[in-house]
């Protein structure tokens, strides 16, 4: 790969510089592939709290990235300090270090292009990520965190991610963790149509939620968040009701489906509540599927008669059988992740070729 440039090949006969050239990138982190959403949990970011997550971290190196989702929380960093597994460690802690995992120069690049393009998703292709992406590597930029290295590996993915959607057909379908939820609750149900959803959130995730669920036929949405204003906002965009957090255990009753998606840093439902709405229900049952990370949803709940509760390590079948009609698409989509990261191979040996040259330029100089 790195002998295909000639650019490179000639700048680096001419600056002596040993081969291979590695890129100066780093990532560690934990996802869904290797670490359940009990111990995924243990190292969520909750909204807000990232710009002090990242000034802990860029401690240990120069440009840092924080890329936290329901199914990830990974570290992308340039110019390292140390071990990278013990930079996680100081951030979330150390009993967390058999589920990581640590990428380096080339594959770490060619990990992000494939999370941006969706690949590495627990819903292959799924477009949420691409933002996510996008506005992690934001952040970086505005705390001055991104310099010349994150900030060509963060736009290829970009680019990757975008190509692979536009160019494959993982987009022909858009799908996402919301979408997998809602067709999970229309087989537990037999149908939505006619149903009443709840919706626990008022965030984009909720938001695509409610949408889904609107497509499925559900007829009546219920919209609870801590903040008033937020839940009534979403409520009107998606043709609902907004029903206020101290009123959520009279609104439960009426429940069809339970929708958890929001960030809140306790349980907001425990097994005393549903058992309590449950029986206000005439014996129909309650869907519940907590899609939060960390979860609001007490696991107790689904010991509770006529209460059904799933969380994000539940939609895994559904993610298989969807999966399976996409997977022509594949190849190609791989072939564009390895060409994006074949083109940061090169800009990376010619940036390093070129910096001996000049190193070389000024030692020459300085003993002359």
């Amino acid at each position: 790969m790195t002998l295909a440039c000639p650019t490179g090949r000639a700048l680096l006969a001419r600056s002596h510089v040993a081969l291979p050239v590695a890129l100066d990138f780093v990532v560690v982190g934990l996802n869904h592939q290797t670490a359940p959403v009990e111990v995924r949990e243990r190292a969520a970011v909750r909204a807000g709290e990232e710009a002090a997550v990242l000034a802990q971290l860029s401690r240990f190196a120069r440009e840092v990235m924080l890329l936290a989702t329901c199914n990830r929380t990974e570290v992308y960093l340039a110019g390292l300090r140390g071990d990278p597994r013990a930079v996680f460690g100081d951030a979330w802690g150390a009993d967390l270090q058999e589920h990581l995992y640590v990428h380096r120069g080339e594959a770490a690049a060619a990990h992000l292009y494939r999370v941006a393009a969706g690949l590495g998703s627990l819903v292959i292709g799924e477009t949420q990520i691409q933002g996510q992406v996008k506005r992690a590597w934001q952040l970086s930029r505005e705390l001055g965190l991104s310099g010349t290295v994150l900030n060509k590996v963060a736009q290829g993915a970009l680019a990757a991610g975008k190509r692979v959607r536009t160019e494959t057909a993982l987009a022909d379908r858009v799908v996402s963790v919301s979408s997998v939820a809602v067709e999970l609750a229309h087989s537990a149900l037999g149908g939505l149509t006619g149903r009443t959803a709840l919706i626990l959130g008022a965030g984009e995730t909720a938001e695509l939620t409610l949408t889904h669920l609107r497509a499925a036929g559900v007829d009546d949405v219920i919209v609870v968040n801590r903040t008033a204003e937020r839940a009534r906002a979403l409520a009107e965009r998606v043709g609902g009701r907004a029903c206020a957090a101290e009123l959520l255990h009279e609104a439960l009753p009426l429940a069809d489906v339970v929708m958890a998606s929001s960030a809140a840093p306790h349980y907001v439902l425990n097994p005393q509540g549903v058992a309590a709405a449950l029986e206000g229900r005439a014996g129909r049952p309650m869907f519940l599927i907590d899609i939060s990370v960390p979860r609001i949803l007490d696991p107790g709940i689904g010991g509770v008669p006529g209460a059904f509760l799933y969380n994000l390590d539940d939609l895994t079948a559904i993610v298989s059988r969807n999966l399976a009609s996409r997977r022509a698409a594949l190849p190609h989509a791989e072939a564009i992740v390895r060409e994006g990261v074949s083109d940061l191979t090169r800009w990376n040996l010619t940036r390093e070729a070129q910096r001996a040259l000049r190193a070389g330029r000024e030692l020459a100089a300085a003993s002359d």
